[in-house]
């Protein structure tokens, strides 16, 4: 069964209400500074140029006059508008003159939250909102998406398979497709459940789910996907109730994997009593997925046990706890041996006296992505969605935005992507690896950044836990 969040009631009209009303007084997005100075050239002189070679090089543009001069034998000559690149190759031609150029603007490397609104009127803004993102013990969003922005915008480029209850990814019948999914590209759907083409969402979770991973980002409405321009793959192995059986289960494994997945979410878990033993299908086709090199990403359960929920608990999957907005491990994870990553899924903190990060009893905040609040047809940020269910995506993303960003090169295998996550996840509470937070939390920004060096990692193919 799904590990699936606590819902809290919540009166569904307020909250599209407080969606809608948002969007008009949404900020417009900052505009970008200017590349260059207008109207103005840089020219140096060459150490034997008299001032002949200066009069010269005003003389090569019409109406330029001199300005000051910035350091020894270099000027800025200021050009009409619409004659600075003329002015330039006039430049590099006239002798005397060792270069010519426009006069470049630097500006601060800020790293800004997107416009996406939230809820209007939540105390402390999208930043607050998505803590799971931008806060003290998120996953470093900001910086994940400045590392790869060259490169992959989002996570451009890379698909992931999402086996859930489907995705709000299309207009069908009743069904509406979620309105920030309107800039998130979606490839190859299936439905294992009714075995049809269309594997729209009959829940929320799935959506949710898929939301945190590719939510369209910065377009003035709703809240950001951490992978945003990563491609998402609906893949409906879960009814309405949240239910699927191994069998279907393992179908979607091998769908995602036969239609070029490279990463696959699954937000869902069996009963802690289930044994490996007893699912060989979704074990073979494990195998099968990190044989054609598809890093596969489990939620470890609600239970808040100290045993790792199947399929997560499996060799090739990378298991992934829960933690809160203190940084503490979230009371209903599941915890233990095999425990590899933890990521925000919000909730009631831990009981764990000798973790710092924890006050025990004590309820952060939830994890919010656009999805169902009363129908299949409207659309909103509802609270109480908190669960390892929230917390996996967080993986599934930061793994895509590793793949993205080519620091383990243009192929990395399930292993390296794994290694890479570890290495760079933050330790939280007590010494990694440990049984409660695994190697730590994962942080997508030092995950994506060349700066980090992890050598161990490219050569990492496989794993010896469990």
């Amino acid at each position: 069964m799904p590990s699936f969040p606590r819902l809290r009631p919540l009166l569904a009209s307020l909250i599209a209400a407080a969606v809608l009303t948002a969007l008009p007084g949404a900020a417009a997005a900052n505009p970008s500074p200017p590349a260059y100075a207008p109207g103005e050239v840089v020219v140096g002189y060459a150490p034997s140029a008299g001032g002949a070679a200066a009069q010269a090089a005003v003389a090569a543009s019409v109406g330029a006059r001199v300005g000051g001069a910035p350091a020894p034998r270099t000027r800025v000559l200021h050009v009409a508008p619409g004659r600075v690149r003329a002015t330039v190759a006039e430049l590099r031609r006239t002798p005397g003159v060792a270069f010519a150029a426009p006069n470049p603007i630097a500006h601060a490397s800020e790293l800004a939250l997107p416009d996406d609104p939230g809820l209007r009127g939540f105390p402390g803004g999208l930043a607050a909102l998505q803590w799971n993102f931008f806060g003290s013990f998120g996953v470093n969003a900001l910086q994940a998406w400045s590392n790869v922005a060259g490169r992959a915008p989002g996570g451009r480029g890379v698909r992931i398979a999402v086996l859930d209850t489907g995705v709000a990814y299309r207009n069908l019948g009743r069904f509406r497709r979620s309105p920030d999914f309107a800039g998130t590209k979606f490839v190859a759907p299936w439905d294992f459940v009714d075995g049809t083409r269309f594997p729209v969402d009959r829940n929320g979770h799935g959506t949710h789910v898929a939301g945190t991973i590719a939510e369209a980002t910065d377009n003035a409405l709703g809240v950001a996907g951490l992978a945003w321009g990563a491609t998402i793959m609906p893949v409906r192995v879960l009814d309405a109730r949240g239910y699927g059986d191994a069998t279907t289960i393992a179908k979607g494994i091998r769908y995602a994997v036969r239609h070029n997945a490279r990463v696959i979410n699954m937000s869902l878990e069996f009963s802690t009593s289930v044994r490996q033993s007893e699912i060989p299908d979704i074990t073979a086709a494990l195998r099968y997925a990190n044989r054609h090199g598809v890093v596969v990403v489990g939620s470890s359960g609600n239970e808040g046990e100290a045993r790792i929920a199947y399929p997560a608990r499996t060799s090739n999957v990378i298991s992934v706890g829960a933690t809160t907005d203190d940084g503490c491990l979230a009371n209903f994870s599941n915890d233990g041996f095999g425990l590899d990553l933890v990521a925000p899924g919000g909730g009631v903190d831990a009981d764990l006296t000798n973790d710092p990060n924890c006050r025990p009893g004590h309820r952060g905040g939830d994890i919010y992505q656009m999805t169902y609040t009363d129908s299949v047809t409207r659309f909103g940020l509802p609270s109480g969605y908190d669960g390892t269910s929230m917390a996996a995506p967080h993986v599934s993303a930061s793994a895509a935005l590793v793949i993205a960003s080519r620091l383990l090169g243009a192929r990395p295998t399930p292993g390296q992507v794994e290694c890479r996550l570890k290495a760079t996840a933050k330790a939280l509470g007590i010494p990694a690896p440990n049984r409660v937070y695994g190697y730590g939390l994962v942080d997508a920004g030092a995950a994506t950044s060349a700066a980090v060096q992890t050598p161990q990692c490219l050569s990492a193919s496989a794993r010896s836990r469990r």
